[in-house]
């Protein structure tokens, strides 16, 4: 990566270059200074069409609103964060922002204003950076400028894009600080922006804001539902990737497994949606494996977590637990029924008005049974599922909530959420799993390092529901079939 010439603060963005002389950039003469401000096209895109979220984006601005009337509504983007030195991580705009505008620029903020006189509603405008300007030398001069890091949208732009009016985020701070009235922000994206509130705003209402943009996201409208589709779609063709890549990947690592997923995350879509989790042999039994530097040896098992994130940032999550070699050995096919099972009573749970926890009850009495039935936990299986002593080999719940966030509505309340209720545009995960770690002396030698999960998106739908990742395999002898077909073997 190039240096910049050098380096400057904030408040000499806004000086003429002539006057920041002094020393400031000694290698600058006027007749530079005067060559990069003059000689560059018009490019301002006109006619432009609002994106495809615009009318959806605005339909939950006028929920937001009645929900919070005659409150000021601060929504920020966040800053791009430092990842070493002068290097920043790649920028990922709040949850909140993107789904109340469908944009993702940094620094910007949306404020909902009430309306004035006591008359009904808000006024929404998106603050975010015009275009760098030429005639101070920004353009060029600030590591941020257009020249450094590409061209942005000017505020005329952006405000046909997202059907909104824009402003310059640089008007804002002093705005807010002048603002009276209740204010409520979304905390924990901008810190700019929250010290010019501090004197205005509560803890308390500020949660209040944040668990309510939670639980509205907890039903998808069509657009949340057909990227989700995509998203999917994208992930069940980065897991046949990896298929066709095991020989390269036992050469190397479970690395290379992550590489190839990640490739079709890239081209398809935006990114992962999360970090990969590329777990084989052993690692299996790790819930969160990511480091994803072991070994990938014929024989064992590859648990495959992963998810494309679209464009819009919609995210699938999906799990299949393939044979390196395609094929599973007596024990692992055991093992691997017993969880598809456990998964087939769990997805069958779901469907409107029953309870958010029926899908996982259903789930962990078929373990439960399973590892009764084995001998490796003594039973009843009430007694099981009374002492959740399976948790030693099950570890986690059964599922969560699916969106722009791979734990989507984490901020809702309980009885909202895990005691709530589903309702038909739902999406969830159902993903049990058993794994038996490889230190556990009280399994059998032979269950020990052996760690299986099957998870899949599933929607609610008026009659029940529908797997939005069934383009994937789950039954074993299906997975085996899947797998031959892949690498042109005869099953």
């Amino acid at each position: 990566m190039t240096d910049e010439l050098t380096p400057e603060t904030p408040d000499e963005d806004e000086q003429p270059i002539k006057q920041r002389k002094n020393g400031l950039y000694p290698g600058v003469s006027d007749e530079l200074a005067e060559s990069m401000r003059s000689g560059w096209a018009d490019t301002e895109l006109r006619d432009l069409e609002p994106i495809e979220q615009a009318p959806h984006a605005a339909r939950r601005r006028a929920a937001l609103s009645r929900r919070f009337p005659g409150d000021r509504l601060v929504i920020p983007a966040g800053n791009l964060k430092t990842r070493s030195n002068d290097t920043e991580y790649g920028f990922r705009a709040s949850t909140e922002y993107v789904y109340l505008t469908g944009d993702q620029t940094d620094d910007s903020v949306l404020v909902l204003e009430p309306r004035p006189n006591g008359a009904e509603g808000h006024d929404a405008t998106v603050y975010r950076l015009p275009r760098s300007n030429r005639e101070n030398g920004e353009f060029w001069l600030n590591g941020m400028g257009e020249l450094w890091v590409g061209r942005r949208n000017s505020l005329d732009e952006s405000a046909a894009l997202l059907g909104l009016p824009c402003k310059d985020v640089r008007e804002l701070t002093g705005r807010l600080s002048e603002a009276t009235g209740p204010v409520r922000v979304v905390r924990g994206h901008d810190a700019g922006i929250e010290t010019a509130l501090t004197d205005k705003v509560t803890a308390e209402l500020d949660e209040e804001l944040r668990v309510y943009l939670s639980e509205a996201r907890a039903v998808k409208d069509e657009f949340e539902i057909g990227e989700l589709q995509k998203a999917v779609d994208s992930t069940v063709r980065g897991f046949e990737d990896v298929v066709k890549v095991l020989d390269k990947a036992e050469a190397t690592s479970e690395r290379y497994i992550e590489g190839t997923f990640f490739l079709r995350a890239r081209v398809e879509g935006n990114d992962v949606g999360y970090g990969s989790i590329c777990a084989a042999g052993p690692h299996a039994t790790t819930l969160h494996w990511v480091r994803n530097n072991g070994e990938v040896r014929s024989g064992d098992l590859l648990l495959l977590d992963a998810g494309v994130e679209t464009n819009s940032l919609y995210t699938a999550d999906v799990t299949r637990t393939l044979p390196i070699n395609g094929r599973y050995s007596a024990l692992q096919r055991k093992i691997y029924d017993a969880v598809y099972e456990s998964q087939e009573a769990g997805i069958a749970a779901v469907r409107p008005g029953a309870k958010f926890r029926d899908f996982h009850d259903a789930s962990q009495r078929v373990l439960a049974e399973k590892l009764v039935e084995w001998g490796l936990v003594e039973g009843p299986v009430e007694r099981v599922l009374e002492l959740a002593l399976q948790r030693r080999w099950t570890l986690h719940g059964t599922g969560h909530m699916l969106g722009l966030d791979v734990h989507d509505c984490a901020a809702a309340r309980t009885e909202a959420y895990v005691n709530g209720t589903l309702e038909p545009g739902m999406v969830l995960t159902v993903e049990p799993g058993l794994y038996f770690q490889a230190d556990d002396l009280t399994v059998p030698e032979e269950y020990r390092g052996i760690g299986v999960r099957i998870e899949d998106d599933i929607l609610v739908t008026e009659d029940g529901n529908r797997n939005l990742s069934a383009g994937l395999p789950r039954r074993s002898d299906e997975v085996e079939s899947w797998m031959a077909a892949l690498l042109g073997k005869q099953s």
